[in-house]
């Protein structure tokens, strides 16, 4: 039979730490509503070489973004984006059946000098 103060012991070190998971709990279910609401999320896993992991961690720095995670998803955003300004242009060219889009009023359609130029250009 155990002792009824080492039954108090145990007793309260038990309620302690359901207070602690109940609280980490909380604070988690509160971060995630922030982040998005959307509340299911998943694992993605990614392999970097050395210089990869070095890259993302300067871009990391430079960005001021605080974990993998959210460079990840920042790196993600921007593809989702050019994605669809890809889409864009090939709806475009679709619509226009090959032909050149028509210019504005007023303005000169590019030279094959500037296209040329503008094709060379590097970001």
């Amino acid at each position: 039979m155990v002792p009824k103060t080492e039954q108090k012991s145990r007793t309260s070190a038990a309620t302690a730490k359901t207070k602690r998971r109940t609280s980490t709990a909380a604070r988690t279910s509160q971060a995630r509503q922030k982040q998005g609401g959307s509340g299911a999320t998943s694992v993605a896993q990614v392999r970097l070489r050395p210089d990869e992991l070095a890259d993302l961690q300067q871009v990391m720095q430079t960005l001021k973004l605080h974990s993998l995670s959210d460079a990840l998803r920042e790196g993600l955003r921007l593809l989702s984006r050019e994605a669809t300004e890809v889409a864009a242009s090939q709806e475009i060219r679709d619509f226009y059946r090959g032909d050149q889009a028509p210019t504005p009023e007023g303005v000169l359609p590019a030279t094959a000098d500037e296209l040329a130029a503008a094709d060379e250009t590097e970001w």
